[in-house]
């Protein structure tokens, strides 16, 4: 681990202007994803600047019957908050299907949020990978690829994003407030938060330099039936190959949110559309320009079924 300095903000506002100050500055929270990178030298932060001070660790009420949950609330608090369990239950499922009980207790839900890929290219520094070395190359294409994208990626990163709270979020239709370096806010919704890799793959955000997420909100809950189901290769502790986050309503309209499979959480409009036809339809537009490798274009396939037996489980429930 290189040499770097530290500073304990004690607002966000100064925070945001500490990481626009000094140059290759990050922010610390939960720790969980940026000290791994840091221990590989993936990530080598000349400034390192601490959060766990700062008061974003609340869920409250939002004024139009929604619900706020700060930047600093664990992975563990978001599932097991009472309001979020009854009414945005497909988050508190997608949450406790992420990796493990301690990591969840320390694990934050804007750290979540910008949790980088794990993809095994970007992890092994031998390799060239443009979200890691911009230019180098991606020795994931043409390589192994089983639990890379199957859409939404690009002719220098099949990268998936691995985050399963992001998923349910995307369904849900979550915004993202923020405070800039000059104390200014932003809302940004979570469809616009990640970005695909076009040519640019290591810019994985719609932040801005310094910017800090201070909240996420969720908005008037709208009832129906919340489902998250996670494919993976192991039982518990393992990214998705696939997974599925809807909320599906007792006429069978709703809407449907994939992970796995992607750069940024999956959801297109014309699917939500389709899903009163069935999952054979929902997948057709779920999936409409899909370029899978030959390792991993069984995931085709298997969204379908596990969006089918989502909506089976759905209509029992119903």
């Amino acid at each position: 681990m290189k040499p770097f300095t530290f500073e304990r903000a004690t607002t966000p506002s100064a925070a945001a202007a500490a990481a626009a100050r000094v140059p290759d500055a990050k922010f610390i929270a939960g720790g969980t994803n940026l000290l791994d990178l840091m221990k590989l030298q993936i990530e080598a932060p000349a400034h390192i600047i601490d959060l766990t001070k700062l008061d974003l660790d609340r869920i409250e009420d939002t004024s139009d019957g929604g619900l706020r949950i700060g930047a600093l609330v664990t992975n563990t608090n978001v599932a097991a908050h009472g309001r979020v369990r009854r009414e945005y239950g497909v988050l508190s499922r997608a949450v406790v299907a992420g990796a493990s009980g301690q990591l969840r207790n320390k694990a934050t839900t804007a750290g979540n949020l910008l949790q980088r890929t794990r993809c095994p290219y970007f992890y092994d520094t031998n390799q060239p990978c443009n979200k890691r070395r911009p230019g180098s190359g991606c020795a994931a294409i043409g390589g192994v690829s089983r639990q890379l994208a199957v859409i939404g990626s690009s002719d220098v990163c099949i990268a998936t994003n691995p985050s399963d709270m992001a998923v349910a979020m995307r369904v849900l239709d979550a915004t993202v407030e923020t405070v800039r370096p000059d104390g200014s806010t932003r809302a940004i919704p979570i469809a616009d938060f990640h970005r695909l890799p076009g040519s640019t793959p290591h810019i994985e955000t719609a932040l801005t330099p310094g910017e800090l997420i201070t909240s996420v909100t969720l908005p008037k809950p709208i009832g129906g039936t919340h489902i998250y189901r996670k494919v993976r290769d192991r039982a518990s502790y393992a990214f998705a190959l696939v997974s599925v986050a809807a909320i599906i309503q007792p006429d069978g309209t709703g809407r449907v949110a994939a992970g796995g499979i992607a750069p940024k959480p999956w959801r297109v409009a014309a699917a939500d559309a389709e899903m009163p036809r069935g999952s054979k339809d929902v997948t057709t537009q779920l999936l409409a320009g899909a370029k899978p490798t030959p390792d991993n274009a069984f995931k085709l396939r298997l969204v379908e079924r596990t969006l089918a037996a989502v909506m089976a489980d759905a209509k029992a429930s119903a």
